[in-house]
């Protein structure tokens, strides 16, 4: 009941709205509570009440209220617009897409219902049907820049490139200050490789609308993307200033700081991520995590959010594709795949192209690549063409390549980036195979429901590790990593070409920057400091991480100059470096894995601990096969302790390299053919449960 000293419910309604619009909903929540007692069955109250309760994320609640507001208005527009939206929001997709669409019959043509038919047809990844109904609402609404933008995102979903970004550009000509349709540019750009174009998007989008977290983090992204870390670090700090809760942001930021050997705030902000990883916050980065001093328990639980949110924002697709996978005949070859973006010349392909190679002539075993990134003209690519299938798929979006895999008929499809690179997660949790395997390049559980296996070792993945996987085990009786007997070592320098003393002892850590986190770089000063006049070789860092890592060792009482940096060569030079380098110091808690490789191939003896996840014990595995336990150290005084024994004693090193030549042609680690043998056995029996119906289980071959 209203009385001469209550507004109008018009004049209430106006206040719910500019109370809306400034973002205070909990006002707008009560005023609308109170306004409604007096004006119970006011329908624009109700609605702009349910419009509250939906950005409150009170789903049931907007529901209930806005369904009063259409029964209250059968004829409102706006208020079925509203209700299929908060349908929508709750996550009832299908739910939202069948009221309004009879919603659509009622009022044939509306464009604000066509609008939000198409919000619902895209999240429940109806692509085709939403460009639909995006373009029939263009017709009633020609001067709508939002139903543009609408459908140039469709049309890229559906890999439209042109389309979309025709759409775009008619979209900021009727906005020019849309920020959105800056991102969308720039998203674009990026499908086309355009990188520096949509990072100048990303910024536009930044500039027209500065609080928006999401935008210095895309540009962030493309920086990274692009070898301009420092930059890309500003970006990603300014994401989390304006969002301190973005877990993206926030492990990304730790992670460049790692890159660049910039360590200040590093503490604070490695507990500040794994604080957010113990909240379960879903969107710190796990393959980041793996710098981080943190046990096997901290790497599942981040992996495991990471990857539910992944599988939530895929299922919509993952319904849509539905695919079935029909089992293979019992003679038919085992019809296997691989994705990667390094099937060039990368760490991946240097590592794999010799099993390759060697499993080219096996009648049971079908290879197919699927390359997310172009050809790169170099050899390792066009060996790895000449001994398998290879698919350039670089210019797919993951719903495609799903596709494509699943056409290909791929019985067991490894990922071979999981988190790392060009993530994969997507792709693969859209099902295309069968059998799914997480191997190589991730070091670790994936956490994730669509992979079924993890192909490993006993040493890297001992029974006591066992809890913090979440795929089922293949262990291999060899070190899980292949290592390419074919590698070339190219004719050395000396060592005063290579700017090294011609006696002193010469360690090197050719690891990447990031491995080299302070208590790692503390304990190889420490060698030095007891190893007089010994140098330690690094491989250079980007922009600046050369100096900072001078002056922590002029910090820690070393001389700067007896660091000294290796810059970026050609595999062939790079491998031949190693012959001047004594002993490889290895570093902890993630440690040297194609690197140990590549020493040990080049005759360089590596010492190493034995850490305690997955990305800190490859080191020892390659070790352990290779007949070398006394390199293996438990512990860090054991570590320094050794390395300063062997550093003061010259014939030492001398023989242990001498042990080294002799095991790398005695020792089973750089046989390929035996790798390939035991890859072959992995395989088929992945295989042969799959083909009698049986659920994936352990395997230790």
């Amino acid at each position: 009941m209203t009385d001469l000293f209550t507004p109008s419910s018009q004049a209430l309604a106006q206040q719910i709205i500019e109370m809306i619009e400034r973002g205070a909903f909990d006002d707008a929540d009560r005023a609308a509570t109170e306004a409604r007692a007096h004006y119970p069955d006011d329908a624009e109250l109700a609605r702009l009440h349910g419009i509250t309760l939906m950005q409150l994320r009170r789903h049931a609640d907007a529901m209930e209220t806005l369904e009063q507001a259409a029964r209250l208005a059968p004829q409102s527009v706006e208020a079925k617009c509203n209700l299929g939206s908060a349908r929508l929001a709750s996550g009832d997709a299908d739910g939202a897409i069948e009221y309004l669409r009879a919603a659509l019959r009622e009022s044939p043509g509306h464009p604000a219902i066509l609008l939000t038919l198409g919000n619902a047809l895209m999240a429940a990844a109806r692509y085709q049907h939403a460009r639909e109904s995006y373009a029939m609402a263009t017709h009633g609404a020609p001067t709508h820049p939002g139903l543009r933008l609408n459908l140039a995102a469709a049309e890229l979903e559906l890999g439209n490139i042109d389309q979309a970004r025709l759409h775009t550009d008619e979209a900021l000509q009727l906005h020019p200050r849309f920020d959105a349709a800056y991102a969308l540019r720039g998203r674009i750009l990026q499908t086309q490789g355009k990188d520096a174009e949509a990072t100048e998007a990303w910024l536009l989008a930044e500039r027209v609308s500065p609080q928006n977290p999401q935008y210095p983090f895309a540009v962030g992204q493309l920086l990274e993307d692009g070898g301009q870390l420092p930059a890309a670090a500003a970006a990603y700090e300014r994401a989390l200033r304006l969002n301190p809760d973005d877990g993206r942001a926030l492990s990304q930021l730790l992670f460049l700081r790692r890159r660049l050997c910039d360590w200040h705030d590093l503490d604070a902000l490695s507990q500040r991520m794994q604080a957010a990883v113990a909240a379960g916050a879903g969107t710190i980065s796990p393959f980041t995590t793996l710098a981080e001093d943190v046990d096997a328990a901290t790497l599942l639980r981040c992996a495991q959010d990471y990857a539910a949110a992944v599988e939530l924002q895929t299922a919509p697709l993952r319904k849509q594709q539905s695919f079935t996978h029909a089992k293979p005949a019992p003679d038919n070859p085992i019809r296997i795949g691989f994705v990667a973006d390094g099937f060039n010349d990368h760490a991946t392909g240097l590592l794999v192209v010799a099993m390759f190679e060697a499993l080219a002539n096996d009648d049971d075993l079908d290879i197919h690549l699927f390359a997310t990134t172009p050809d790169d003209g170099g050899s390792i690519r066009a060996r790895l063409a000449a001994a398998t299938t290879m698919h350039d798929v670089s210019a797919l979006n993951p719903a495609q390549l799903a596709q494509r895999i699943h056409d290909t008929g791929v019985e067991i499809l490894f990922d071979l980036n999981g988190y790392s690179g060009r993530d994969n997660a997507e792709l693969f949790a859209l099902r295309p195979a069968p059998v799914q395997v997480n191997w190589l390049a991730f070091p670790g559980s994936m956490g994730a429901p669509w992979l079924d296996y993890l192909l490993a070792d006993k040493v890297i993945v001992p029974d006591e590790m066992r809890p913090h996987v979440s795929e089922k085990l293949v262990r291999l009786p060899r070190c899980y990593q292949p290592n390419d007997n074919t590698r070339v070592v190219a004719q050395p320098p000396s060592r005063a070409e290579c700017g090294l003393p011609d006696e002193a002892t010469v360690f090197a850590c050719f690891n990447n920057s990031y491995k080299i986190n302070p208590a790692a770089f503390a304990r190889l000063m420490l060698v030095l400091q007891q190893v007089p006049g010994s140098v330690l070789w690094l491989l250079s860092g980007p922009d600046g991480a050369d100096e900072r890592l001078r002056a922590a060792a002029s910090a820690a009482g070393i001389a700067p100059e007896r660091l000294v940096f290796l810059p970026r060569l050609p595999h062939a030079e790079y491998l031949s470096r190693y012959v001047n380098a004594d002993l490889f110091l290895d570093t902890l808690p993630y440690n040297a894995h194609t690197t140990a490789s590549d020493a040990l191939w080049a005759g360089c003896p590596v010492l190493t601990s034995t850490g305690r996840t997955f990305a800190g014990r490859v080191a020892t595995s390659l070790l352990l096969q290779l007949g070398l336990p006394e390199l293996v150290c438990e512990d860090d005084e054991a570590f320094i302790a050794m390395a300063t024994q062997l550093g003061n004693d010259r014939d030492a090193l001398r023989t242990l390299r001498q042990h080294l030549s002799q095991q790398r042609t005695q020792s089973s680690l750089f046989d390929m053919q035996g790798y390939a043998g035991d890859f072959r056995r992995a395989v088929q029996a992945m295989s042969a449960r799959h083909r009698i119906g049986r659920r994936p289980a352990d395997v230790d071959l």
